[in-house]
């Protein structure tokens, strides 16, 4: 298999988020097949390859440059045009797109419908994000009644519902970084997420949602928006609560009751299979295979395929109203 080289900004510093922690984490499952490599772009560090030095190197027809950060998606599809390219997509609504040249690789069905209908000449595929093993129900004593987390959370959860939920029960607002995130959701009866509006804001989706997952992973009750890539798997009345529901009275009412119940909504381990490490190995494994035999044919073949674009579009419409015009008058 060609070495995978994964394009990011930086790997600390004013770069570090849950997006490239995720996209780091990838790196490591890829390491488990095929020799992989982290690659900066922007920020130049004394323990990573920095993309410049990497170009100047030769045989890079036998390597595979995998580029994630949608604002910078366009720019390192032009730069590296002639090498071997992967989109590993995260999050949709980037207004960019891509040639058919380049495979999509996304973390969600959300986002991998998103592309299927942007990019309908692209090979795509779908690999989630993963939720680590140690993220898990230890079934202990949970004496937090609602978490919540501040950040990506809405207005409305930060000035209304919170406020209303302090006043009837213990809840904790963390607005740091979380050393043991899966211990703190296993003291935890209830953990609200609400997201909707901050992606909103950034006018792109919610990639994948780790949170809401790991929380369920470890035996939360999840109130939770279901936009974007939360809605690959969170399932109102099935598995979770819908968040922002009608008014806050009723959201106060449906969290307090959810406390007070003694029937709680509990999960198998088969559920999370799906996203742990050695499902997502299994798939990595096949899409990598594909995407190697994609790049040893694509020099004998052209692109062909006519796409969607707005001026085919345009003529594909033009040509059905003439059609049932005809159809109507003159048959």
């Amino acid at each position: 298999m060609r070495k995978l080289y994964f394009l990011v900004p930086g790997t600390y510093g004013k770069f570090a988020c849950g997006g490239l922690w995720a996209e780091l984490k990838t790196v490591q499952l890829a390491q488990q097949i095929c020799s992989a490599d982290v690659v900066t772009y922007r920020q130049r560090e004394t323990d990573q390859l920095f993309i410049d030095d990497l170009l100047t190197q030769k045989n890079l027809d036998q390597a595979i440059f995998v580029i994630s950060w949608g604002f910078d998606v366009p720019q390192l599809a032009k730069k590296l045009k002639q090498y071997n390219v992967i989109y590993h997509a995260h999050s949709a609504g980037y207004k960019f797109c891509l040639p058919p040249s380049i495979p999509i690789i996304t973390v969600s069905r959300n986002t991998m419908g998103y592309w299927g209908q942007k990019s309908p000449n692209s090979l795509i595929y779908y690999l989630p994000n993963q939720i680590s093993n140690e993220f898990q129900n230890l079934h202990l004593e949970r004496d937090i009644d609602v978490l919540v987390q501040a950040r990506k959370s809405s207005e409305y959860l930060m000035e209304e519902l919170i406020p209303a939920l302090q006043k009837q029960c213990n809840l904790k607002l963390v607005d740091s970084y979380v050393e043991d995130l899966p211990g703190l959701f296993n003291q935890t009866k209830i953990y609200l997420y609400d997201s909707a509006e901050y992606w909103a804001q950034q006018f792109v989706s919610e990639g994948f949602g780790l949170q809401p997952m790991e929380a369920l992973a470890c035996g939360c009750q999840v109130f939770s928006s279901i936009n974007g890539g939360l809605s690959d798997y969170l399932d109102p009345g099935f598995n979770c609560y819908k968040i922002a529901g009608y008014s806050q009275e009723y959201d106060l009412q449906r969290v307090i009751n959810c406390l007070k119940s003694s029937q709680t909504i509990k999960l198998s381990e088969e559920f999370f299979a799906e996203y742990r490490r050695e499902n997502i190995i299994r798939r990595f494994q096949i899409i990598l295979q594909e995407l190697n035999e994609f790049f040893d044919n694509k020099i004998n073949f052209s692109p062909n395929i006519k796409d969607l674009s707005k001026t085919r579009l345009l003529k594909l419409r033009i040509k059905n109203i003439y059609k049932k015009i005809s159809q109507k008058y003159f048959f």
